[in-house]
């Protein structure tokens, strides 16, 4: 089970997950990806997407045209978790 992040974690966040960003309005992190057109876009959600159902942890996302908006956050707890951390980092490393 899934555990809200502790506060070391947290503050680590910027270093763990260059790119990612704290929420201005709830306990989660977010990341915008702009791609060529709207092929690679999709192209990308369809690779995140067996991400996500590999580690049973969905994201909230929206598409339009190049750009893929991510936001993480652990709904059976309430928040950011480590569930949150480890998707973040599989996704970031699709584009390495």
């Amino acid at each position: 089970m899934a555990e809200l992040l502790r506060d070391a974690a947290r503050a680590a966040l910027a270093q763990t997950l260059p790119g990612w960003a704290r929420a201005d309005e709830r306990d989660a992190i977010t990341r915008r990806f702009v791609f060529a057109d709207f092929s690679e876009a999709w192209g990308f959600m369809a690779r995140v997407a067996l991400l996500a159902e590999a580690a049973g942890h969905h994201p909230e996302w929206s598409n339009v045209w190049n750009r893929v908006d991510i936001v993480l956050t652990t709904h059976d707890v309430g928040g950011l978790s480590d569930k949150d951390v480890a998707l973040a980092a599989a996704i970031s490393a699709l584009l390495a």
